[in-house]
């Protein structure tokens, strides 16, 4: 089959790989009909986040139609269309049964290495290191799903894929985090980023009860989409945002703060993100949290800072001092795909949105390689990549 594959720091290839096999009794294959390059991806591309191997299949948002099940799958049969959350979750441990999925104890065949990283490990994810299980990614004409009868979401009648397929990912990550959030009646929420996850947790705020959103950043078509959504938007490049926050919110600052950027904010945003860069380049730094400074310091007191951008090492100069005098709370997961995904896709089937929106580019596997860079550099008004192979 054709799958996109990780061959080093900048070196995306679509090339041919062996087909997947049932290696489980609870496995399902999967024909891919649509998936998609995710920001999380770009962390993986940029060579950010360790343990990659050379011809390891990228990918973790995808859907299709099952074509083969292992024997003890008994709740999906040949023929069904499904999402696939990106979190693998075995639905049986201690974490799986208190709804927690993306804690799984039993998804990541190999905790030893993570553990040494961040004292446990989480689930096992697709196609995202060998650190969280060395599982083959989504970006492919197929995929094994292990624990197929409990992760994978069948799609109701009359909707399509592009409506349905960023259940996978992006649409829960940005719902749990304006749900992080606790919105009341009347509540400011400030997302910093409008990418991907940004766009889902404005629309996810707006569902949820917010008065009002701030939405930062500073490329000009996601400011746009922003908008669109209703959000008040700053560009950062042109705007001192704790200033600008202060006087929108009449000096409390936001009841809550959305971190939808995580590691590798803007270097040309400030003074401490351009530190934080030099840093991460000369190995003095494993992360640039430039963002979840600020969205502490433009946080009122005893409000919510919520953590949706991945991180994947220690962080520098997080001021502590002042979250722990003014009462913050912080929030913030690998998001447990799997619990959100019965009431979001209820939400898609009402008509209360239609996560399509966010689509810029639809393309084939084998111009992958190449809008893996027009992502990046958020060239031709790139937001969101679908392939379908």
């Amino acid at each position: 089959m054709k799958a996109l594959t990780w061959h080093g720091k900048h070196d995306i290839r679509c090339e041919s790989v062996p087909d997947p096999q049932i290696e489980e009794g609870r496995d399902a294959i999967i024909k891919v009909t649509a998936c998609a390059i995710c920001g999380s991806d770009l962390h993986l591309f940029n060579g950010v986040m360790p343990d990659m191997h050379s011809g390891d299949i990228m990918g973790h948002e995808t859907m299709g139609e099952v074509v083969e099940l292992g024997n003890d799958n008994k709740k999906l049969k040949v023929g069904d269309r499904v999402v696939v959350p990106f979190t693998i979750a075995c639905g049986e441990c201690f974490f799986c049964q208190r709804g927690f999925y993306s804690g799984c104890e039993r998804s990541n065949p190999d905790p030893s290495k993570v553990k040494k990283m961040w004292g446990n490990s989480p689930a096992g994810l697709f196609g995202y290191t060998h650190l969280l299980g060395g599982y083959s990614g989504g970006q492919a004409e197929y995929l094994r799903v292990p624990y197929a009868d409990v992760g994978p979401i069948k799609v109701p009648d009359g909707l399509t894929d592009e409506q349905v397929l960023f259940l996978s990912d992006i649409f829960p990550t940005g719902y749990m985090a304006a749900d992080f959030c606790n919105i009341q009646p009347g509540d400011t929420i400030a997302i910093w980023g409008c990418g991907p996850v940004g766009q889902m947790a404005i629309k996810s705020a707006f569902i949820l009860g917010a008065e009002r959103v701030i939405a930062i950043d500073t490329v000009k078509e996601r400011l746009a989409l922003a908008e669109a959504s209703g959000a008040t938007t700053l560009d950062f490049m042109d705007e001192d945002i704790y200033d600008k926050l202060m006087e929108l919110t009449n000096g409390r600052g936001a009841d809550a703060c959305i971190d939808a950027v995580g590691t590798e904010a803007d270097p040309s945003a400030s003074w401490d993100s351009r530190l934080d860069r030099i840093k991460v380049a000369t190995f003095m730094g494993t992360d640039r949290p430039h963002v979840l400074r600020q969205a502490i310091h433009c946080c009122r007191n005893f409000g919510t800072v919520s953590i949706v951008g991945v991180y994947g090492g220690f962080l520098d100069k997080i001021p502590m001092g002042s979250a722990i005098n003014r009462g913050l709370t912080f929030r913030m997961a690998q998001t447990p795909v799997q619990h959100y995904l019965p009431l979001l896709m209820e939400r898609i089937q009402k008509g209360e949105i239609d996560p399509s929106f966010i689509i810029t580019h639809r393309a084939t596997l084998a111009e992958g390689p190449d809008l893996y860079k027009t992502f990046r550099d958020k060239k031709d008004g790139c937001i969101k990549v679908v392939l379908k192979p």
